[in-house]
């Protein structure tokens, strides 16, 4: 490169005056000419030199194969930003098969123009039937593959790597249609075993959204990204034949491991709010409907409020963390932005909490100044008469704060919205452009097995994320959400405020996922059409909202908890939307995976791409790797058996707040999360959660699942779930002198106990699994998020508290 400037530049000053004057007017087109001259002429020698180094270093490469492969080369290194990364695993000689992902089609121009050495493609033989395509497998001598003679292929295969050929293959055998990775075909796996050469797994990443991937409307269906975006590979270390069927494991943990040192993670959340804020100045993004009526507020006024608070801020509060006690609604979706905006940390916190785990909440993250509204204070104060507003040592009313902004200024910022490019607002409002992993917000668990827990998730964590979330192409960019979930929720931070607001989705706040009348006039009246909240809230919508008043709803997604059996064709079958399933963490920042929309595709085998399956929370999102171990004995165990899961990608916290001996039973020096859930699975890459470790019982030496007993108990009581508006039964477990525990059903309506252990027994329950005491309760206690409140389920098995013995 320094050649290829100097030598125009050199030539260009031939064409100047000998006497070294500057060169006249007139003289400027010859100065172009020359270096126009130059820069193609050290281009034809690059190029030359590329080919004859590529052409002395094969014996098999053609000419003609080289110079297409330098050319390629030289194309790819002007459109992306390459990053090669572990290409010193891949042996110069002797028989080798390179396994990579299938993202998009450039894939396969990839690996030949990477690697030092020939590469030879196994191809699908449809090819063989186009001109174009023909010609340009038997120019790179490539081994085509069909369904009626696969054996020809992976003999012909063996034979090229008895020769000491290098051989790749894609193992999913096509373009992924949701970015992550697909089955895995048993063609890989079987001629390794055969030929006994070494497999190098690897990873592509940054093709998906591009032209040629089938993200969106399609492969070459949609504009090219005009940006230079950054196209990395990772190559990993060799695997004998016999550790082929790990394959896929090590795939999946190198496009982790890549998927995190994607530029765009270092970068800042105030950086990406403003962009997103400045690109959509005029757009309505958040409908405040928490008062008397319904208040719409656009980019530009977003922005400028954000703006006035960050200013104070900035100048009245020295602390790095800033307490938020907010429902739903522009209040705190301004206070949110604004501490981002001026390198502030927002810590949402919990204020349906007691005394003294909100004192904890306190005390953990270090809270000096917090952000509330007094209509919320006067509301507290009324349901909790020592709410500890001691603790808090200076109080800032967001509503005052917003009401006494001057008018000029407001009106200055949303003028510069509108007018100025974001970077440029950026450089004289001083917003931070670097975060990457230091602390962007901080969240405390909702403690339902235990205390509070700080989780602070970084900067990368939480940009991560909302791509992870975005790449399953589920939430169009015209969706409307109805943001009613606690903003100190996980999925309420993240889902229904960072990411819609970085992808300029409109969203309808409401103050509570209870106040069911309120939401269904907001999914009415605003024409929502993206649901997110748990299935313990959504009975309330199958009890009082009318087909009508939802029929703009396409999407409902449920998370929180497991869905029980049978719910999702519940709520399909009385109401609008189709219902899928997910699953997160607030540790994972939190989306985990989700069940996505099926795609008529005629490429794919019967024509149609299942993005969803019941009972599962779908297939994991793009950058996440999972392993699992045995429960029991902590030993690593197959995905198909399952047990307990371990994830691992950019979205993963870096550890607790204050908790250095929890951190080092969940979190590895390697990057690994114990989520403490466990689960499966399958072959197609749907992960079923089986439960929480918690909500499992060793009885008699085997683990019981809590979950999977009330599922038994609703179908034997065949309990609907449309004629309920909050959760009925719920299993426990108490300590148990023979078996080490017994199984405890908590209910809040009549039951009789010899006629369930009957149907139990006749669904093939054995007696470890069959609830042995059965207690009577007033309510089932639930976490104002919606889950289980797992410690006080424990305590009423343990002590008989708010109940009794039903069956003696």
């Amino acid at each position: 490169p320094p050649v290829m400037v100097l030598l125009p530049l050199f030539l260009a000053g031939i064409a100047c005056p000998l006497d070294g004057s500057f060169f006249s007017a007139a003289e400027i087109p010859v100065w172009i000419c020359a270096a126009l001259a130059g820069l193609c002429a050290i281009s034809a020698l690059g190029f030359a030199v590329a080919v004859v180094h590529r052409k002395t270093n094969s014996k098999d490469n053609t000419w003609i194969m080289a110079a297409a492969q330098t050319a390629t080369l030289l194309l790819l290194r002007l459109r992306y930003r390459f990053q090669v990364s572990g290409l010193e695993n891949v042996p110069l000689t002797g028989g080798v098969i390179l396994a990579a992902n299938h993202t998009a089609y450039l894939d396969v121009l990839l690996l030949p123009v990477i690697c030092r050495r020939p590469v030879r493609y196994l191809s699908w033989a449809e090819y063989e039937k186009r001109p174009l395509t023909r010609f340009v497998m038997r120019l790179f001598g490539t081994i085509p593959v069909s369904s009626t003679h696969a054996k020809d292929a992976i003999r012909t295969a063996g034979a090229r790597l008895a020769a000491g050929e290098c051989i790749a293959i894609f193992p999913e055998g096509q373009i992924t249609r949701n970015g992550a990775l697909g089955t895995f075909q048993g063609g890989c796996a079987l001629i390794a075993q055969r030929s006994g050469v070494p497999v190098v797994p690897v990873y592509i990443d940054g093709l998906w959204r591009s032209f040629f991937s089938f993200s969106g409307k399609g492969a070459f269906k949609k504009w090219p990204r005009f940006k230079r975006p950054q196209l990395a590979v990772r190559f990993g270390v060799p695997l004998p034949p016999e550790e082929v069927d790990t394959l896929r494991d090590r795939i999946q943990i190198l496009g982790a491991e890549l998927y995190a040192t994607r530029p765009a993670f270092r970068s800042h959340l105030g950086t990406e709010i403003v962009n997103s804020l400045v690109r959509h100045p005029g757009r309505v993004l958040v409908v405040d409907r928490s008062g008397p009526s319904r208040v719409p507020f656009r980019g530009a006024t977003l922005l400028a409020l954000a703006r006035w608070c960050a200013r104070e801020w900035q100048r009245t509060v020295p602390e790095k963390r800033i307490g938020i006690l907010l429902p739903p609604g522009v209040g705190a979706t301004v206070a949110n932005i604004a501490c981002v905006m001026c390198g502030k940390v927002p810590v949402n916190l919990n204020f349906t909490l007691g005394r003294a785990q909100l004192e904890a909440c306190i005390a953990t993250t270090g809270l000096k100044t917090f952000v509330t509204a007094q209509a919320l204070r006067d509301k507290l104060n009324e349901k909790v008469s020592d709410f500890p507003w001691a603790a808090m040592e200076r109080i800032i009313d967001i509503a005052d704060l917003l009401k006494n902004a001057p008018k000029p200024r407001l009106a200055l910022s949303i003028a510069a919205a509108w007018a100025l490019p974001a970077v440029l607002l950026r450089a004289l409002w001083r917003v931070p452009s670097r975060g990457g992993n230091t602390e962007a917000a901080i969240l405390c668990t909702s403690g339902s097995s235990g205390q509070p827990k700080g989780v602070p998730l970084t900067h990368a964590n939480i940009l991560g994320n909302c791509t992870q979330f975005d790449d399953l192409d589920i939430i169009p960019s015209d969706s409307i959400m109805l943001g009613n979930l606690p903003i100190f929720h996980s999925f309420g931070i993240t889902v229904t405020l960072w990411f819609t607001l970085t992808r300029g989705i409109c969203t309808v706040n409401t103050p509570s996922p209870l106040e069911f009348s309120r939401n269904i006039a907001a999914i009415r009246e605003e024409k929502v059409t993206i649901l997110i909240s748990t299935p313990t809230f959504f009975r309330g919508y199958l009890k009082k909202a009318a087909p009508a008043d939802l029929v703009s709803l396409q999407l409902v997604v449920g998370g929180g908890e497991k869905t029980p059996a049978g719910f999702a064709e519940e709520w399909e079958s009385r109401l609008s939307g189709l219902y899928r399933e997910g699953y997160g963490a607030t540790e994972v920042s939190p989306v985990v995976g989700v069940n996505i929309l099926d795609k008529h595709d005629p490429n794919v085998r019967g024509g149609v791409f299942v993005g969803h399956r019941r009972g599962s929370i779908g297939r994991m999102v793009c950058g996440l790797a999972a392993r699992f171990t045995n429960p029991m004995t902590g030993e690593r165990a197959s995905a198909e058996a399952g047990g307990v899961l371990w994830l691992k990608g950019v979205n993963v916290f870096p550890g607790y707040l204050n908790g250095p001996a929890l951190n080092k039973e969940i979190l590895t020096e390697d990057g690994w999360y114990c989520t403490r859930d466990i689960a499966r699975m399958d072959a197609d890459g749907f992960l079923f959660i089986e439960g929480r470790q918690a909500r499992f019982s060793k009885i008699g030496g085997e683990m019981v699942p809590h979950e999977t007993v009330e599922e038994a108990v609703r179908r034997a009581l065949d309990m609907h779930f449309g004629d309920y508006d909050s959760q009925r039964i719920a299993v426990a477990a108490r300590t148990d002198d023979t078996k080490g525990e017994c199984l405890v059903l908590l209910t809040t309506i009549p039951i009789d106990t010899d006629k369930l252990r009957t149907a139990l027994i006749e669904d093939g329950f054995s007696n470890l699994w069959i609830p042995r005491i059965v207690k009577r309760i007033d309510a089932i206690p639930v976490l104002a998020t919606g889950k289980l409140d797992l410690q006080r389920l424990r305590q009423i098995a343990e002590t008989g508290d708010d109940g009794k013995n039903c069956n003696g």
